[in-house]
C-alpha cells in the first residue's frame, strides 16, 4: 500500500519501525483516508513484518494529532464521499465481521482495537499538543514518551461529543478513575509535566532528544525475544479483565508454556550460564 497520510521507515536492522502520521498542515487530524491507512499499517504491514518488534507511532511538524478533522463534517469543500463517509467513526463496517473482514478493519477504532492485541508493542513519542482522538490513540499505545512541548487535552465536551476510540476505557485504567472523570468533564488541557505525574506518560524529555529516546526505547525491545514481548503484553492485557487471581496465574501458565519450547528461551539460558549477551531469532 502506497501512504499518502502517513510514513512508515522500517529499520530491520533493529528490528524497529517508525509511523508518522504525516498532514502537518492540518495538525495530524484525522481525515478518513488516515484512518484507514493507519489501521493497515498496524495490521496489514507491521504486524506481518516478521523483521519488525517493536513501532514508534509520532506525528510530523508541531502537533502530534488534533484528533478527528472537523471540516470533513462541517465544510462542504471537503466534498467527502458517502463511501468514504462509511469508512468513518460511526460506520457501519466496524460492525462488520467475518473471517476475512475483522471487527472495524479499515476503520479508526479497529485500528484501536488491534493495537492491544497485536504482538508487537507501540511506542507514542509525542512531540506536541495532542487533542481528543489524539490523545485516544496515544493511550491506546503501550508506552508513552512526551516531549517537553507537549500538550494532552480530551476535548470531547467542548465539541458536544463524548470520548472515541476508546478514551472512556483507557484513560482511567492508565491514570485513574478521578482523574479521568476531571479530564473527560472539563475537557482541560494539561501539559507534558502533569501528564507525567499522572501516569498518563511514562517519561518527558526535551523535545529535541524525544526520537532519540523514542528509539533507544523501542530498539532495547527489538532486542528481546518477540514471542515474550507478545505474550507479555497479552498477559497484562488479560488481567486488566481478570477478577479472580488464579484465573490470572492460568494465563501466566499456558503463556510460559509456550515460551519453555521456544529456541529463543532456550538461547537465554544457554548464554546466562556462559555469560554471554544473548542473540535472538523469534523462533
Amino acid at each position: 500500500m502506497g501512504y499518502k497520510r502517513l510514513i512508515c521507515d522500517k529499520d530491520k536492522q533493529n528490528h524497529i519501525a517508525i509511523v508518522t502520521m504525516n498532514r502537518p498542515n492540518s495538525a495530524n487530524s484525522f481525515d478518513f483516508l488516515l484512518m484507514e491507512e493507519i489501521d493497515y499499517v498496524f495490521r496489514d504491514d507491521l504486524e506481518q513484518d516478521d523483521d519488525i518488534r517493536a513501532i514508534v507511532l509520532t506525528g510530523a511538524g508541531k502537533y502530534f494529532s488534533a484528533g478527528v478533522d472537523l471540516s470533513m463534517f462541517v465544510d462542504k469543500t471537503a466534498q467527502v464521499e458517502k463511501e468514504e463517509m462509511d469508512k468513518g467513526v460511526a460506520s457501519s463496517r466496524v460492525g462488520e465481521q467475518t473471517e476475512e473482514v475483522p471487527w472495524g478493519k479499515g476503520t479508526v477504532v479497529g485500528a484501536v482495537a488491534f493495537m492491544q492485541t497485536m504482538r508487537k508493542p507501540i511506542i507514542a513519542a509525542v512531540n506536541g499538543p495532542a487533542a481528543g482522538m489524539g490523545v485516544s490513540f496515544a493511550l491506546a499505545c503501550d508506552i508513552r514518551i512526551a516531549s517537553d512541548r507537549a500538550k494532552f487535552a480530551m476535548m470531547f465536551v467542548k465539541r458536544g461529543l463524548a470520548p472515541d476510540t476508546a478514551g472512556s476505557f483507557t484513560l482511567p485504567r492508565i491514570v485513574g478513575f478521578s482523574k479521568a472523570k476531571e479530564l473527560l468533564l472539563t475537557g482541560e488541557t494539561i501539559d507534558a509535566a502533569e501528564a507525567y505525574r499522572i501516569g498518563l506518560v511514562s517519561k518527558v524529555v526535551p523535545h529535541d532528544e524525544l526520537m532519540a529516546a523514542a528509539r533507544e526505547l523501542a530498539c532495547k525491545i527489538g532486542a528481546l525475544p518477540p514471542m515474550a514481548v507478545a505474550l507479555n503484553k497479552l498477559a497484562l492485557h488479560k488481567s486488566m479483565a481478570q477478577t479472580d487471581i488464579i484465573a490470572q496465574m492460568m494465563v501466566e501458565i499456558e503463556c510460559q508454556d509456550k515460551l519453555l519450547a521456544t529456541e529463543d528461551f532456550k538461547e537465554a539460558a544457554t548464554a546466562f550460564m556462559e555469560k554471554r549477551p544473548p542473540v535472538f531469532k523469534g523462533r
